[in-house]
């Protein structure tokens, strides 16, 4: 006989969940895209300013771990929840993609991903309390917003370094593909300021994270 799982069983998951995402050494489930590139050698400028755009990108997986599972953890219909966790899934192999990029440029994450992550999963939390409706339309502007600012990695990137490239555009696609089936799911439209919001703490994070 199978008990079922209680939400003191959700909220110990989640906690290692938080753990293993700013702790630990996450496992992706595809192949990295990077690594069917060749490893050029970039030179100390290049290596830097491509070690923070992959920082950015680290930090925002980190977030999206934490948007995604504290919306599912209050989400009410059933498949919205799967839709969130199977999202969450994909952003594990983002996360594990960008961290292995951060350490081939002798780099590393962000140390502010404590914060980053209990802000995002309390944002995440919030926006799913407002009804699945809601919850969706988070969960596309989000995605919107990270395509917009994966389009201008890949635009600042040096030009040598395909490794990263790669990875950011499966990521770029994954994203997209997350948007538009939270859109076919149901998803509202969030009204202003939201977007706006999210713009800056955007802006904020990025600034922080490109440097530290």
């Amino acid at each position: 006989m199978f008990r079922q799982p209680s939400r003191l069983d959700a909220l110990l998951a989640d906690a290692q969940n938080a753990v293993q995402t700013v702790a630990g050494r996450p496992q992706a489930e595809r192949p990295n895209p990077g690594n069917g590139e060749a490893d050029l050698v970039l030179d100390a400028p290049e290596r830097r300013h491509a070690a923070g755009l992959m920082r950015i990108n680290h930090v925002g997986e980190v977030c999206a771990q934490a948007l995604y599972l504290g919306q599912a953890a209050v989400a009410r219909d059933a498949a919205t929840r799967s839709h969130l966790l199977h999202a969450a899934q994909e952003e594990t192999d983002h996360l594990a993609w960008c961290a292995d990029r951060l350490r081939e440029l002798d780099s590393g994450p962000s140390l502010f991903n404590p914060l980053w992550y209990a802000g995002s999963y309390a944002i995440g939390a919030l926006a799913g309390l407002r009804g699945d409706g809601w919850n969706l339309g988070f969960v596309v502007e989000t995605e919107r917003q990270v395509e917009a600012h994966l389009d201008e990695h890949l635009q600042e990137l040096p030009v040598a370094d395909a490794r990263s490239r790669a990875i950011l555009q499966t990521m770029k696609a994954d994203e997209s593909r997350h948007a538009d089936a939270a859109q076919a799911a149901g998803a509202r439209k969030l009204p202003f300021p939201i977007p706006a919001v999210m713009t800056a703490a955007s802006w904020l994070m990025k600034t922080v994270a490109y440097r530290m």
